[in-house]
């Protein structure tokens, strides 16, 4: 009996002494993110935003000062990310793969929404598809894969020339031109740029039959690590199944796919 109870009092200590250890891992990765996310921050701030006292929060930054992970600016006496955050960092690749990134939250998207998905980037003056998820509603054995589609009449491309820099987008569309593709496509700049300013608003962009007739899609932004647009994901399908109130409602589930990409991709903004 005594040996029984001595080995449970030592387990019963080591699995506290686990939970707190995991914890303080927790606690010092979020101080991480809120110093990447705000640029800089006081003992006080890290600690409200930790919902910790004080002292908790200022050995979590003396740990990570002593690893040089994090730094005092002496001038405000705030913390901000330390270079030892850029020599972790130099052990993941240069260049993450995007596609390889986007691949396993494309698929569980196609399932949820059970639509074709698509990742398309920019190239030359063309939306091209990387990737895609076919998802258990589609109707046909039609691919989208490598194919370059026109920026100004699919969603996709709509959301990256919207998060493009004004003169890149008017060098795309001077060389491109608006061709008019089917009755419902958008052929008037004016009316392109309305819309690209409200894609950027809303945060997703839609096609009702512009690119091909019977054919509907939304499509939501991508981010890497500084920000940057890189990609579009989007959903398509039937125009019969994908009614304006149906693809909108799709927007929520597109944003939460194009954020976990976008996570993947190292960026930390919301």
């Amino acid at each position: 009996m005594s040996g029984e109870g001595t080995t449970r009092r030592e387990n019963s200590r080591t699995n506290g002494e686990g939970t707190a250890g995991v914890q303080s891992v927790d606690r010092a990765v979020r101080v991480l993110e809120i110093l990447a996310r705000t640029g800089g921050a006081g003992v006080s701030e890290v600690a409200a935003d930790l919902q910790v006292h004080k002292s908790t929060a200022f050995r979590l930054l003396a740990a990570l000062e002593e690893r040089g992970l994090v730094e005092q600016n002496s001038d405000r006496g705030k913390y901000q990310l330390g270079f030892g955050i850029l020599r972790l960092a130099s052990a993941i690749p240069v260049r993450l793969d995007l596609v390889h990134q986007a691949r396993p939250v494309l698929d569980e998207l196609a399932a949820q929404v059970r639509e074709t998905v698509n990742l398309a980037v920019v190239r030359q003056h063309y939306a091209v598809n990387v990737a895609e998820a076919m998802g258990p509603a589609a109707i046909s054995a039609q691919t989208w894969m490598g194919q370059l589609t026109p920026l100004h009449a699919t969603s996709s491309g709509k959301i990256l020339l919207a998060h493009l820099d004004d003169a890149q987008r008017d060098e795309i569309l001077e060389t491109s031109g608006l061709p008019q593709l089917t009755e419902r496509t958008i052929t008037s700049r004016a009316a392109l740029q309305k819309q690209l300013v409200q894609a950027r608003t809303d945060g997703y962009a839609t096609t009702f039959e512009e690119y091909e007739v019977g054919l509907n899609a939304v499509a939501v932004p991508v981010r890497d690590h500084t920000g940057a647009v890189v990609a579009a994901v989007s959903a398509s399908g039937p125009a019969f199944r994908l009614v304006p109130d149906r693809i909108e409602g799709l927007a929520g589930a597109l944003r939460s796919a194009g954020s976990q990409i976008s996570q993947r991709m190292g960026y930390i903004g919301s």
